[in-house]
């Protein structure tokens, strides 16, 4: 489907639950404790795929479940085997912090996974336990161990960027993509949620990361992607740039959000939501809402101008 500003939207992000088993510093609080009221009921599977089979008859092409952490939802295999059976979607992702990752991840292949991405914002030890406040970094490298070995579309690693944190280890995540196939993307920080507390002080651009390695070779784009793409002389991996700040890729944007609450997000920074809980029974009505919500997907964000979004979510409300 094409909205009003002329993008082809083919792309919907579903945030499967906003729980997750790590504290990361700019994602989510360290303590995180809700009430019942204040804590709505997610998303049932047979309801998302209800929502998948309605967007897959809007054009939408590819499915990237999310969370908090999306492997803490029961019977993700069997929803991604149902996905797989909808024929119009032909790519099927997860993005994960990878640390159930290597006990689920054959069964994940088997019934439909094409694309892994895990968050790793560190390769040390010590430093992971402190960013992620206790996970144990040996658990994400034995599941991406384990994701490479598997015959996967794409194997990806997203770390974001935070200067006086992890920017001295840029170049040993870079320095993966020599011997393995990996593609490594950088993301900026953005100022959402716990981000902001860190944005002013740890937040670096791409072009920083560029300025200090110029060895690496920017690739054209063959297809829609939010990262600018460069790689190393011989590397068999890619390195991956997301710039949501320093260089916004609005008028490119193919996708759309939903929530764990059941709210479409035309645009992870803006406020408007749009509630498709009541008309997951009535596909008519459903296709109707989520088809508004795509051709009044805003133009673009205004971060760079006003320094924060616009959401009142938190980015594990969201889903990355």
């Amino acid at each position: 489907m094409i909205d009003k500003h002329g993008r082809i939207i083919n792309y919907l992000r579903v945030s499967l639950t906003d729980k997750c088993n790590l504290r990361c510093i700019y994602c989510m609080p360290e303590i995180c404790l809700k009430s019942n009221k204040e804590n709505p009921p997610q998303l049932k599977i047979n309801n998302v795929i209800k929502m998948i089979n309605a967007v897959s008859k809007l054009g939408i092409e590819k499915i990237r479940y999310t969370g908090g952490e999306p492997l803490v939802v029961k019977n993700i295999d069997k929803l991604i085997y149902e996905t797989h059976k909808i024929n119009a979607i032909k790519d099927i992702a997860l993005t994960t912090n990878g640390i159930f990752l290597e006990e689920m991840i054959y069964d994940l292949k088997v019934a439909g996974l094409n694309q892994i991405n895990i968050s790793l914002d560190t390769l040390r030890s010590d430093r992971y336990k402190k960013i992620t406040r206790g996970g144990e970094l040996n658990k994400v490298f034995k599941a991406l161990e384990k994701s490479l070995g598997l015959g996967f579309k794409a194997v990806k690693i997203n770390t974001v960027l935070l200067k006086g944190i992890n920017d001295d280890e840029i170049r040993d995540f870079i320095n993966l993509t020599k011997e393995y196939p990996i593609h490594v993307r950088f993301i900026e920080l953005m100022p959402l949620g716990e981000g902001i507390k860190y944005y002013d002080k740890f937040s670096m651009t791409s072009r920083e990361v560029l300025q200090r390695f110029p060895e690496l070779i920017q690739e054209k784009r063959n297809e829609v992607s939010t990262a600018e793409i460069y790689t190393l002389k011989n590397a068999i991996g890619k390195v991956g740039f997301i710039s949501p700040l320093s260089c916004k890729f609005c008028d490119s944007c193919n996708k759309i959000r939903l929530t764990s609450e059941g709210k479409i997000k035309p645009c992870l920074h803006s406020d408007e939501e749009i509630d498709i809980m009541p008309y997951l029974d009535n596909e008519k009505e459903l296709l109707s809402r989520i088809g508004y919500s795509i051709m009044e997907k805003p133009k673009e964000h205004h971060i760079e101008e006003v320094h924060k979004t616009n959401t009142h979510r938190m980015m594990f409300q969201i889903g990355g």
